[in-house]
């Protein structure tokens, strides 16, 4: 079989046949026929010869069938090839604009009747909205034309092909082709016809394309309409029924500005929008309208004349059984979630997505930072030489796909910044792109991170810089360069809007200091807030080889280079679950913000524009978690951006418990995203009267013991604690380690802490070195009083001189065991540490430990620099519900500052213990889970962790940070822990 000129999938530039130029993808009352459905399959390893399968006699018999839209790899169990993920790397080699022979493609047919009386429509049009990654098309048997750009729409006139009755199209798509050098971007390769394709109608008198710009100024609305139709389209109407518009124009020269006065502005948060018609006398144009304006004024990025900050998400399109392939009702529930979560922005990260999403954004409110589908990461290898950016013969791709990207999406009111791309390095072709955006558009900025020095963008845009980093860039500046720019260009960059286009990696366990970036934005007002990388984890459903389903990530489809679990960087699990980090990031985002001051509280609404006229706010007073009085509170309505001091209610303060006072601004109504009653902000008043500490007994009168001994609810062996309340229990043993998160094994960023952490060396590989997770127990006494029990240890791991002194001092204290456990880090060590904490392992027995109820902060796990979302409260849950199921098992579960724990069995209480602080007023938290630390370290996936028949109690002292060096900083050296000395004191009794 023959092959196809190599020419054909190797050309930079674009297919041949598609129209040009490209248009709004518009709601028409014109006929179509969704071409969506069962299509005849089959693929094939290369990219052979099209033989006679585009005929119409063609028998396709023998194919397999396979749903369009859909991606080839993820139908038929793997018989049609397997997904690939890359973050960098290309999967082929780096020879542009070639690609491999060996190149899956996927050839599709389909027949279709065309409907009774098309033949009166002047033109008919075959449209797709996504194929990955170039195709060819032919209509019976006739071929029409090509096209590139995976995520970008592409039309084809199929007139003259088309006939009355039964019509045959097919479709020869190539997984790699010369536009995949520009389409490297973060996510899974995924071939295929994946969105709509739909057959149109267009009529004699028609309307091509409308653009309605509507602005916005001090009430008063400002219109401008471009509308392309050939001559016999007109006369064309513009209606605005609500705003009791009418205009006719005549002539396309006619079509002019007007202005309308008693209008009501569009925005993220008030996203008011107008039905608009637009017509000739063979078709009607629907378009929803928002009036807004969006400008740059000095270093300020303005809508409507405020200020905006972005609180944003990068969002790829990812499912983990459709994979790109759009479901309107799961994407309304996406954005729903986004604004539940205090979301108000989006990046559409790195290509447009499916055009019906930024209808729901325009309707549910959100900022939306519109990229280009361009990404060439892969050249970063080969330090960008070769890179298409710079390249003349890739130019006229370049300036296609910008300009198919803001044709498509122009008319919609939530896209307030047009991106070029991502991660493509820079050049003239780029500065080509922005010029046309700069022309088309003069409204809207042009946003793009990689232009450092600033030559061809508005904004100020940079990737996972550090806190300080970010906080010099909020300043004029002057005591540090910009990174990669000289002085010149870096004054060119602080007059502009600074964006964090990505920040805070949300890859497992994290990410932290978050709440030290949003300090930032209302210190700095040329900082504009950013865009959490990122919305979701991308794993793709599949199973184990015991038929278990788990989500899985590069390297699980036998890729001959991947890039791991990077694609499993999400706020939100792929099952739609939000993680803890997106708890944390809603409560450090929230619009209302409360300050207690003595006995009052300040209400500051920091919106960009609404008022809280749709927020109720309510109290509650708790006693060690216990409700006693509640109450709604009486706050008068607060304009954007202004504040109010407010009475606090009067609490009634226990002497014996500790007493917290809540306050919770809820909506007041129903909305399309929440119900009445959703909580949009919160803050805590601890009203505690002061209690004093119990003092300890001391012990006297030591000597050497061994052999058996009863303490209260305890029994020891030798020294060695066997039973608690009648239940087997081993430990308390020292816990210095834990399984390490993702950020823990992340090199990437500035090492904000360079006495405790070494740059281009991971926390987990030192910690690993320094033996964490294998250390062993020397016994070096065991003395016994009446009423107590002394054990001293020294702890340290094989090959290490490093050691630990743990002194454990069991004891009958008014009535109660208490256990109080002192640990002494020799001299040496160097780096920081994961945890310092002390671990109780508890067999099943005939009752397992499944549960525990808890007074702390709660009901999320949280550590140092991740607490913002946790209250403190009585919690409880199950042993499985504690922890989360992140993609690759990690540190999970711990919750700070407990003060009462009660263990569970069956839903009865087993096992009571209630902390006391050190010194200090330290408290410790705990993790309980069915995995040691050790254990969940060697597992890649959930399913690989073993059977177990133990619950691990761990009591922590301290935990290290969180930070987000898994692409980005450190932990915050506040939040990094050291080695040092600390207690746990312990009281214990039978549940």
């Amino acid at each position: 079989m023959p092959s196809e000129p190599s020419s054909y999938v190797s050309d930079p530039t674009p297919g041949r046949g598609a129209l040009r130029p490209a248009r709004s993808w518009l709601h028409s009352d014109a006929p179509s026929l969704s071409l969506n459905g069962s299509w005849r399959f089959r693929l094939a390893p290369t990219a052979s010869a099209p033989e006679d399968f585009t005929a119409d006699a063609f028998d396709d018999g023998g194919w397999d069938s396979i749903p369009v839209p859909s991606h080839w790899v993820l139908q038929g169990d793997g018989e049609h090839g397997r997904p690939i993920y890359t973050n960098v790397q290309f999967p082929f080699p780096i020879d542009p604009p070639h690609v491999p022979d060996e190149n899956p493609t996927g050839d599709y047919r389909r027949h279709f009747d065309l409907p009774a009386g098309w033949s009166e429509a002047e033109r008919v049009v075959l449209r797709f909205d996504g194929v990955e990654s170039l195709f060819k098309l032919w209509v019976n048997g006739d071929e029409i034309g090509s096209a590139a750009g995976s995520r970008l729409a592409h039309e084809f006139d199929v007139t003259s092909s088309v006939r009355p009755g039964d019509n045959v199209v097919a479709v020869r798509v190539h997984q790699w082709s010369a536009a995949s050098y520009l389409e490297d971007q973060d996510q899974w390769w995924l071939p295929g016809i994946f969105r709509d394709v739909t057959l149109i109608a267009r009529p004699a008198g028609g309307i091509e394309d409308v653009w309605v710009r509507a602005g916005f100024d001090d009430g008063r609305g400002r219109v401008e309409v471009e509308v392309t139709a050939d001559a016999t389209a007109f006369p064309v109407t513009l209606r605005l029924p609500e705003l009791g518009v009418e205009r006719v124009w005549s002539t396309a020269a006619d079509v002019a500005a007007f202005d309308i006065d008693g209008v009501e502005p569009w925005s993220a948060e008030q996203p008011r929008l107008y039905d608009a018609t637009v017509s000739s006398a063979t078709e009607t144009v629907s378009l929803r309208v928002g009036f807004r304006t969006v400008e740059i004024r000095g270093d300020r990025f303005l809508v409507n004349g405020r200020r905006v900050v972005f609180h944003g998400m990068n969002r790829h399109e990812a499912h983990p059984e459709r994979g790109r392939v759009f479901d309107e009702e799961h994407a309304r529930a996406d954005l729903a979630r986004m604004k539940r979560f205090n979301v108000n922005a989006i990046r559409t990260s790195h290509y447009p997505p499916h055009p019906r999403l930024l209808d729901l954004a325009d309707e549910l409110g959100f900022w939306v930072v519109l990229e280009c589908d361009l990404e060439t990461h892969g050249f970063d290898k080969l330090g960008w030489v070769g890179n298409p950016s710079d390249d003349p013969v890739w130019r006229e791709a370049y300036l296609d796909r910008i300009r198919r990207t803001v044709e498509r999406d122009k008319n919609h009111p939530s896209v307030v910044i047009w991106s070029l791309g991502n991660e493509a390095g820079t050049g003239s072709n780029l500065a080509a792109m922005s010029a046309w955006v700069h022309a088309r558009d003069a409204e809207r900025p042009v946003h793009y991170e990689g232009d450092h020095a600033g030559e061809y963008t508005d904004v100020y845009s940079r990737m996972y810089a550090s806190v300080l980093e970010t906080e010099q860039i909020g300043t004029d500046g002057s005591r540090a360069p910009l990174m990669n720019c000289t002085p010149a260009q870096g004054a060119r960059q602080r007059t502009k809007p600074f964006l964090l286009c990505e920040y805070a990696h949300a890859m497992g366990n994290g990410p932290g200091a978050l709440d030290r970036y949003e300090d930032l934005v209302h210190r700095y007002p040329r900082l504009h807030g950013g865009f959490v990388w990122e919305w979701r984890d991308h794993g793709i459903l599949t199973t184990a080889p015991d038929g278990t389903p788990y989500y899985a990530y590069g390297g699980d489809f036998g890729e001959v280079v991947h890039d791991g679990n990077f694609v499993m960087d999400g706020l939100l699990l792929s099952n739609d679950v939000p993680t803890p980090g997106l708890h944390e990031y809603k409560a450090v985002v929230q619009p209302v913000r409360f300050a207690f001051d003595g006995d009052d509280v300040v209400v500051t609404n920091l919106r960009h524009s609404a008022d809280t006229s749709d927020l109720r706010f309510r109290w509650r007073v708790e006693h060690d978690g216990t409700l006693v009085d509640s109450g709604d509170m009486k706050v008068s309505v607060v304009a954007a951006g202004d504040c109010e001091r407010v009475p606090l209610p009067s609490v009634p303060v226990a002497p014996d418990a500790e007493t917290w006072l809540t306050i919770d601004a809820v909506l007041a109504a129903d909305t399309a995203w929440a119900g009445e009653g959703h909580v949009v902000a919160t803050a805590q008043l601890d009203r505690s009267a002061p209690r004093a500490v119990p003092v300890a007994r001391p012990v006297t009168d030591w000597t050497p013991s061994g052999g058996t001994l009863t303490l209260g609810v305890a029994e020891f062996v030798d020294g060695s604690l066997v039973r608690l309340a009648g239940r087997a229990v081993a430990g308390p043993r020292l816990e210095l380690f834990r399984a390490p998160t993702d950020n823990d094994e992340g090199t990437s960023g500035e090492v904000e802490d360079s006495d405790a952490s070494i740059a281009g060396v991971s926390n987990a590989e030192l910690w690993r070195r320094d033996g964490l997770d294998r250390l062993t127990t020397r016994r070096l006494s065991v003395e016994r009083a009446p009423d107590a029990l002394r054990t001293v240890s020294k702890v340290s791991a094989a090959h290490s001189a490093l050691s630990v002194t743990v002194e454990t001092l069991w004891s009958l204290q008014d009535g109660e065991l208490e256990l109080r456990v002192e640990i002494q880090p020799s001299a040496g060590w160097r780096t920081v540490w994961p945890r310092i904490g002390i671990r109780f392992d508890l067999p099943d027995g005939a009752a397992p430990v499944d549960g525990a109820e808890w007074f702390g902060l709660g009901p999320h796990e949280s550590y140092p620099d991740s607490l913002r979302a946790a209250r403190t409260g009585r919690f409880s849950s199950t042993v499985r519900d504690l922890s989360v199921e992140y993609a690759r098992p990690q540190e999970t579960g711990h919750r700070s500052q407990v003060r009462e724990l009660a263990l569970t069995s069956a839903g009865s209480k087993v096992l009571r213990i209630v902390t006391l602080p050190d010194t200090r007023g330290r408290r410790p938290g705990f993790t309980l889970g069915r995995h040691t630390p050790q254990d969940i370290a060697q597992a890649r996936h959930p399913f690989e962790l073993p059977e177990s028949t133990t619950s691990h109690l761990i009591v922590d002292a301290a935990q290290h940070g969180l930070g987000s060096r898994a692409c980005g900083p450190d932990v915050w050296p506040e939040f990094a822990l050291r080695p040092e000395s600390r207690t746990i004191r312990l009281r214990i009794t039978a549940g």
